[in-house]
């Protein structure tokens, strides 16, 4: 296994990374709530309290960052790999979205919720949940290069 030099950014990735974490202490600084993509997505439609607009506003960023970043960087390929060539793709997304959703709720939390903000809290489950699912994916990866998967 070797790193292709030209493809690695670690700079975009740590300013990434840092993005993350300033947007969730700013959230729950300043509303008081934990930045977990699925509870906020579950409460847009659950939650009829007139404060609900941030939800949405959070959502709305997330949605629509990666066409702002494209616009300003139109020299950088935003997700150069991931093309959609056929519209049967749209409903592989739908579904795996469904399922990565429905794992959430049973989980209580997303690796956002668990892995930024519960760490940072301290919290047990949350130490839990990321030990499982970094595990998972250790495994995961080990076996793709174990069976001559990993390209």
């Amino acid at each position: 296994m070797s790193i292709d030099w030209l493809q690695f950014t670690p700079w975009t990735a740590l300013a990434g990374g840092g993005l993350i974490g300033l947007s969730a202490g700013l959230l729950v600084t300043g509303l008081g709530r934990i930045a977990g993509i699925s509870g906020i997505f579950a409460a847009m439609f659950q939650s009829r309290e007139p404060g609900n607009g941030w939800r949405w506003a959070f959502i709305l960023g997330l949605l629509l960052s990666p066409w702002l970043l494209q616009a300003l960087t139109p020299e950088v390929p935003v997700f150069p790999e991931f093309e959609i060539t056929h519209p049967r793709q749209w409903l592989v997304l739908a579904v795996a979205g469904l399922l990565v959703g429905y794992g959430t709720r049973m989980a209580n939390g997303c690796t956002s919720g668990h892995g930024v903000c519960g760490l940072a809290r301290l919290s047990p489950r949350s130490l839990a949940a990321v030990s499982i699912f970094m595990g998972s994916a250790m495994v995961t990866v080990a076996l793709r290069h174990l069976l001559g998967g990993a390209s």
